[in-house]
C-alpha cells in the first residue's frame, strides 16, 4: 500500500540544507514510484522541482519559516495532507508538529555558536531537545552531528540514524579530458570577473564559526613568504559566500593585515559560475572551527582542486587522507597547510587523487536509500 510523506522544501535556495533537499528529493523521485510524495516549498524555489514523477506534489506555503505564529499555522497547514508521515530537514520542529515526524539534523551551531548574552540558549536548547525527543525518527548526516545530538541535546543513541550527504551530483567530473569549448567558457567566465591571477578559494557561510578571519590572517602571511615568487607572487584570496557587510571582523581582518587590494569577496554566484571558480583555484581553503558535515570540501574535490580544511569536527571524517589538515585555531599552521598544498607538485596530484576516491563514498543514490530504510521502519511501527 503507497503512503503519503511530507517534506518541508522551504529551505531549498539555502546553501547547505538546499543542496540537501533538492538532491534527496531527486534520488527519491529515481529510487521510490510507489509512495506519493508532497513537497512544501515557499513562492521561490517551486522551480527546483520541476521534471520530478507523477507521484510528486509541490504545494505552496506562503510565511516563512521564522516567529512563533508562522509556526504553528504551518504545522496547521500539514494537517490537511493527511499524511503518513513527515520529514523535516530542520532541527527546530515547529509548535504543534503532526506526528509521526523524521527530522534531519545537519549541526547544532545555533546552540553552540550562539552569542555569550543569548537570553534565549536555554529555551531553544528545550525546544531542540523536546522536538528530537518526539520524533519517530533522528537522522544526522555524519558520526560528529551524531555525537552532538547525543551528547549537547540528550537524545538515546539507538534513535539516531547516522546517513551521510553527499555533493551535488552537478559538481562530479566525468572522468572526460576537457574540451576547448569548456577551457574557452572558463575563461570568458574568470574575463567577466576580472580574474587574471592565481587564487586561493573559500566558498560557503562567513558566519563566526566559519573561521574566516583566521583564513585571511593566514593568507597574509603566505602571501609575505610569496612575494617574489615567479608563479604566485600575485596570489589572491577569493571568497563567495554571504554579504560581507554583516561580518564586520572579517573586514577588519583584511584591513588589519593590509591585504585589501588582494582580498575579493563576490557574495553568491550562480552554480555554473560558482563550478568554474572552483575548477580554476589553486587550493580551496576550508578552515571552519566547526561542520556538521562539511560539503564545500567535496565539491572542490569533485572539481580537481586541492583542499586544505580543519582537523576538528566532522572534517576527518568527511575528507578522510584527500586534503591537507590543519589547526584551524592557529594562523601560522593554516598558512603552512596552504603553502605545501600550493607549492609541492607532487602532492597536489596525490589530493586530485585522493580526492576523487574519497568521493565515492558519497552519493545521494546511496544517502535516499537508508532514508527510505528510516521512512519504512517508521512506518512500519
Amino acid at each position: 500500500m503507497p503512503f503519503t510523506i511530507v517534506l518541508d522544501a522551504r529551505r531549498v535556495r539555502d546553501f547547505g540544507i538546499g543542496s540537501y533537499i533538492r538532491n534527496l528529493v531527486r534520488a527519491l523521485g529515481r529510487l521510490d514510484a510507489e509512495n506519493r510524495y508532497v513537497l512544501v516549498a515557499g513562492p521561490e524555489g517551486l522551480e527546483e522541482f520541476a521534471g520530478l514523477p507523477e507521484n510528486f506534489q509541490t504545494v505552496t506555503f506562503h510565511r516563512p519559516d521564522t516567529g512563533t505564529l508562522n509556526q504553528i499555522s504551518f504545522s496547521l497547514f500539514l494537517r490537511q495532507f493527511d499524511a503518513d508521515l513527515f520529514h523535516l530537514p530542520l532541527t527546530l520542529v515547529p509548535w504543534g508538529m503532526p506526528r509521526p515526524y523524521v527530522v534531519t539534523v545537519h549541526d547544532l551551531s545555533s546552540l553552540l555558536f550562539a552569542p555569550a548574552a543569548e537570553r534565549w540558549r536555554g529555551l531553544r536548547l528545550w525546544r531542540f531537545r523536546r522536538g528530537l525527543l518526539r520524533a519517530a525518527g533522528v537522522i544526522a548526516v555524519s558520526g560528529a552531528t551524531r555525537r552532538d545530538v547525543e551528547n549537547v541535546l540528550g537524545i538515546p543513541p539507538e534513535r539516531i540514524r547516522q546517513i551521510y550527504d553527499a555533493p551535488d551530483p552537478r559538481f562530479l567530473r566525468d572522468g572526460a579530458p576537457h574540451c576547448a569549448a569548456e577551457e574557452a567558457e572558463r575563461r570568458r567566465v574568470l574575463e567577466r570577473y576580472q580574474v587574471n591571477y592565481p587564487y586561493i578559494l573559500y566558498a560557503g557561510a562567513i558566519r563566526p564559526q566559519k573561521n574566516v578571519p583566521r583564513l585571511v590572517e593566514a593568507f597574509a602571511v603566505l602571501r609575505g613568504e610569496l612575494e617574489t615568487h615567479p608563479v604566485y607572487k600575485d596570489l589572491r584570496l577569493i571568497i563567495i559566500g554571504d554579504e560581507i557587510a554583516r561580518y564586520p571582523a572579517v573586514r577588519h581582518a583584511v584591513i588589519k593585515t593590509r591585504v585589501e587590494h588582494a582580498v575579493r569577496f563576490l557574495g553568491f554566484l550562480p552554480f555554473e559560475t560558482l563550478r568554474v571558480f572552483y575548477q580554476c583555484a589553486a587550493v580551496f581553503a576550508f578552515p571552519s572551527l566547526y561542520e556538521g558535515f562539511g560539503l564545500p570540501p567535496l565539491e572542490a574535490m569533485a572539481c580537481g582542486t586541492p583542499v586544505v580544511t580543519s582537523n576538528v569536527s566532522s572534517l576527518p571524517e568527511v575528507v578522510g587522507e584527500a586534503a591537507v589538515l590543519v589547526n584551524p585555531e592557529n594562523v601560522f599552521d593554516i598558512a603552512r597547510g596552504l603553502r605545501e598544498a600550493l607549492l609541492n607538485e607532487a602532492l597536489r596530484r596525490e589530493l586530485t587523487r585522493r580526492g576523487l576516491e574519497q568521493l565515492r563514498r558519497f552519493s545521494w543514490e546511496r544517502t535516499a536509500r537508508q532514508v527510505l530504510e528510516v521512512y519504512r521502519e517508521v512506518l512500519e511501527r
